[in-house]
């Protein structure tokens, strides 16, 4: 196959061990990547502040650390500089001693992050308004809820992995009840376990959230396995019993057939989510509901503090 199409570069779609990605170069002469190179070379793609630049990177050095053999072909010659440890260093082990000293360095660099991000949820919890996280498949439309109920003018683009740093706004729901609303990184099937770990500073929002928003694609043809996906990764970080009302997406799309005239959806999607509330957050459809939900849900939620009224 890779001869009939004349390819450079064959990508995986699942991680591949060090010796399994060598064997395959090997067997087939050409660049071999697995799922885990391409999505991190994604998220450098779309990393755009120091924070998400530095996760990133903390990810790729964590993943290249045991594939550096075969990678270079100087990596045999002998290193003899002042400097590295002597003449019997090979440049394979000064590049592995560097690296790891890269990693340090940008852990280091995530624990300040950390730091800063917790005293800035130790600011928000004394104003004692509850915390409603946004979750969900990537390109779900989780952002462009989050503009749409905030007028955060967070970027919003048609792509995979566009929101990697969170941002939290203020969302009045109606005249009783006002929440904070935070936009969070996209999940997807098999997210690489580095990512997560070099996330952990902008996946903490979760953990500190008192409600979870799942947003859904209604329109994608696999939306409850993506939404079984969301709900693994969340498990994984412990926090899939929270709270959570989930918000069908993009109803604008679907054919008109497809709702009913009390605004539930009639497709096979609503078998799949029952008691989800179908929106746009496009067109602002049905956002109404989404809000009298939440602020019904918050009086039900433990350990929060409901704003009062000289805190409004």
């Amino acid at each position: 196959m890779r001869d009939d199409l004349r390819a450079g570069l064959v990508i995986c779609d699942d991680e591949l061990t060090p010796a399994q990605q060598r064997t395959l170069e090997n067997r087939l002469g050409c660049k071999i990547i697995d799922r885990t190179a391409l999505i991190l070379d994604i998220f450098a793609q779309r990393a755009r502040t120091r924070e998400g630049a530095v996760q990133v990177a903390l990810a790729q050095h964590e993943y290249l650390l045991p594939r550096l053999a075969g990678q270079w072909s100087h990596l045999e010659r002998m290193e003899g500089a002042i400097g590295s440890r002597g003449p019997g260093e090979t440049q394979l082990e000064t590049d592995r001693r560097l690296i790891r000293n890269q990693i340090k360095r940008l852990k280091k660099d995530l624990e300040h992050v950390r730091t800063h991000r917790h005293q800035q949820r130790r600011r928000r919890d004394r104003t004692g308004i509850p915390l409603v996280a946004l979750v969900g498949y990537t390109n779900a439309g989780k952002s462009t809820l989050m503009n749409t109920l905030t007028q955060a003018n967070v970027r919003v683009r048609n792509r995979l992995f566009e929101t990697l740093d969170p941002t939290t706004r203020r969302c009045r729901l109606n005249d009783d009840h006002t929440v904070l609303l935070s936009d969070t990184v996209g999940f997807i099937q098999k997210l690489p376990t580095q990512l997560v770990a070099a996330f952990r500073a902008t996946l903490e929002e979760l953990l500190e959230a008192d409600l979870l928003l799942h947003v859904v694609d209604a329109t994608h043809p696999d939306a409850a396995e993506q939404a079984e996906s969301v709900h693994h990764t969340l498990a994984d970080l412990g926090v899939d019993t929270r709270p959570t009302i989930t918000a069908l997406n993009k109803i604008d799309l679907l054919e008109d057939a497809a709702i009913t005239a009390d605004g539930r959806l009639a497709n096979d999607i609503a078998q799949a989510f029952p008691n989800a509330i179908p929106v746009s957050a496009e067109t602002a459809q049905n956002l109404n509901a989404l809000k009298t939900a939440i602020s019904n849900t918050i009086p039900t939620l433990p350990n929060i503090h409901l704003l009062n009224s000289e805190s409004r």
